[in-house]
């Protein structure tokens, strides 16, 4: 569905990266019966493309003792929503910033190391924040299921 733009050895190629980004040249070569140089320019196409953006490790902050994950449902005034997410995407706290359409204008996520952290950050960076009309924050209890970027 969403690859169908893609020839059949792309999408391959992509299906084979989204279960294992650590497979090589070779292994996905072998398992398309195609050259490792051959997999190697189709994956720089798709890179420069803009089809493929990066490769990543994801952790789970839940796993590490004490962290809080947690999210925040903003409503703004429509003049002050760039100066909002500018200071939320200047926060290192902050991991994903989401504009929506609906009860609020954005969906913030954030991970602090300590409850104590959390509340500063709420403190300090969240509630200053220019021309709120309303703030919903909630903790993450814990994560049942969380997909980073296109699944097929």
């Amino acid at each position: 569905m969403f690859l169908d733009q893609l020839d059949t050895y792309d999408q391959k190629i992509i299906r084979l990266l989204i279960e294992n980004s650590r497979y090589t040249y070779s292994e996905i070569g072998d398992k398309l019966g195609i050259s490792r140089v051959a997999v190697k320019n189709r994956i720089a196409a798709l890179e420069e493309k803009g089809i493929i953006e990066e490769y990543t490790t994801i952790i789970n902050p839940q796993k590490i003792g004490g962290s809080v994950s947690f999210y925040f449902e903003i409503d703004t005034e429509p003049s002050a929503i760039q100066d909002v997410i500018q200071i939320l995407n200047d926060s290192p706290f902050v991991t994903q910033i989401y504009r929506t359409t609906g009860a609020c204008h954005l969906h913030v996520h954030a991970v602090s190391s300590s409850q104590e952290e959390m509340e500063a950050f709420i403190n300090d960076v969240i509630d200053p924040l220019p021309g709120i009309i309303r703030i919903t924050t909630n903790v993450i209890l814990s994560r049942i299921k969380d997909m980073k970027g296109l699944r097929l």
